[in-house]
């Protein structure tokens, strides 16, 4: 598998990672192991979780009983701010939440350090400032070796990259945004702001919550068990009409020069500006072995700019 920097840091990743959304939700620890073990057979080493994931806390505690003596074999990325309790008090990035979330973390993961710590999305209430102070102490405490952000506009991204270099303060090296062949938004102002500060952009739902995979047929209802059977907002979302024509016609991209829309939807990302890891995630083993196999599809510049034409179309 190969491997990229992150951003500009020294930070070292594989070109797919595996997300760990599932772990401790939708399958079980038995199931978990199985694909941790895959993923590490197969040279994945940016495992990516947050503390919500897995009905809040489940996906660390399966990542940190599942890894053992792998764990420093691996890139273990985790997220914070998002709410742990039906109050919302357990939420955000103030001092004060960022230094209990982190040892909770700690805990469930089952080690001593996190290598990318991740704000999952920007907190209003808190000064940006006062956040990247906590996080900073944290590297300095052999906690976190690496910070990066989620879901923030181009302009906090910004606001945060100014404040940690008028400071002093460890900066983020990395975004993790939505990202995918059917799902362009951050191309607008996120992008150019990544390429600018030299951030390393990290797609999640990069197969469209498997609409890229051949999983959903058109006015079919979705398979049980899947993402979209038991989210119907998120179904109603995607599988729209002009999706399901895009799709169409990447498949028909596809099939003239004998690859299939997996392969197309990994490689792509992997040609856009400042990609240095893509994560997907797995339910079971077989996933991730194609997940594995779909990169190496070098695409020309006149390939990518056909890609545009199908798939910037208007609403």
């Amino acid at each position: 598998m190969d491997q990229r920097n992150l951003g500009s840091s020294g930070l070292r990743v594989s070109i797919v990672g595996l997300g760990c959304n599932n772990f401790g939700g939708r399958i079980d620890l038995d199931a978990t192991r199985k694909v941790v073990h895959k993923a590490l057979d197969l040279g994945i080493t940016l495992f990516d979780t947050a503390d919500s994931y897995g009905n809040r806390g489940g996906s660390e505690r399966c990542l940190g009983e599942v890894l053992g003596d792998r764990r420093k074999d691996i890139v273990l990325a985790t997220k914070f701010g998002l709410p742990m309790d039906d109050a919302g008090m357990l939420k955000g990035g103030s001092r004060r939440y960022i230094m209990s979330a982190v040892e909770a973390s700690l805990k469930r993961l089952n080690t001593d350090w996190i290598d990318l710590y991740q704000m999952h999305r920007m907190d209003p209430l808190t000064p940006i400032e006062e956040t990247l102070r906590a996080l900073d102490d944290l590297i300095r405490q052999g906690k976190v070796r690496y910070i990066g952000c989620s879901n923030f506009s181009s302009w906090r991204v910004v606001e945060a990259l100014w404040t940690s270099r008028q400071h002093n303060l460890n900066a983020f090296a990395s975004c993790q945004d939505l990202y995918s062949l059917l799902e362009r938004d951050i191309e607008r102002e996120l992008v150019p702001a990544i390429e600018t500060y030299k951030l390393g952009l990290l797609p999640f739902f990069p197969l469209a919550s498997g609409m890229l995979t051949g999983k959903y047929q058109r006015k079919a209802q979705p398979p049980a068990g899947t993402r979209f059977s038991a989210n119907k907002a998120m179904a109603d979302k995607t599988l729209t009409d002009r999706n399901w024509d895009i799709v169409g016609l990447l498949e028909a991209f596809c099939a003239q020069r004998g690859h299939n829309l997996l392969e197309l939807a990994f490689n792509w990302l992997l040609a856009r500006p400042g990609i240095s890891s893509v994560i997907a995630g797995a339910t079971r083993p077989e996933q991730l072995e194609l997940n594995a196999k779909a990169v190496g599809w070098s695409l020309s510049s006149d390939e990518m700019a056909e890609i545009d034409r199908l798939t910037l179309q208007p609403p």
